[in-house]
């Protein structure tokens, strides 16, 4: 019989998480999602990657380091409303031995379009010290399967983009 905790796990292409839906509370006074909740389900979404990548809630629990998030850039793309279902695309663009760069996009589930994107630089840290630390090399490793498996999708458009005023002829 296979002992399920020494089996690797599979990184999909990009990878896509569970499905959600726009909760009612979450509504401002517009009639959409107000634009904090966009965080909450890219932050949904990436604590699925950690469980896969092995640095969530157990990591913290046994090994006392966690990840901090360093910078955020959110493009808002098109409103969701109350109840629309969702799914969020992880794309890991690059890492280091202490941080690592992602890129979201939130998905309306059932109609396709892309609603907002998240692009992302996490860091490893010793939540005893509160300094950024070292991967540990099992989280190296597997930072290095996803990588692999990422590094065959285009790199997203959006990735790297600034906010600017557009230039005036």
């Amino acid at each position: 019989m296979l002992d399920r905790t020494d089996l690797e796990p599979v990184f999909f292409a990009p990878f896509v998480s569970s499905l959600m839906r726009v909760e009612p509370q979450w509504i401002d006074y517009n009639g959409h999602l107000n634009m904090a909740y966009y965080n909450v389900l890219f932050d949904r979404a990436v604590d699925e990657v950690y469980e896969l990548l092995g640095i969530g809630a157990e990591y913290l629990k046994n090994h006392r380091h966690s990840t901090f998030t360093a910078e955020v850039h959110v493009r808002y793309v098109r409103e969701l409303r109350e109840g629309d279902p969702v799914r969020v695309t992880f794309q890991l663009l690059g890492y280091d031995s202490k941080r690592f760069h992602y890129f979201e996009q939130l998905f309306h589930a059932t109609e396709g379009w892309v609603s907002a994107t998240s692009e992302n630089m996490t860091l490893h840290v010793n939540m005893t010290a509160k300094k950024v630390a070292p991967f540990p090399a099992s989280i190296m490793r597997a930072l290095a399967r996803m990588k692999a498996a990422h590094s065959q999708l285009p790199r997203p458009e959006a990735a790297g983009r600034r906010i600017a005023m557009p230039q005036k002829d």
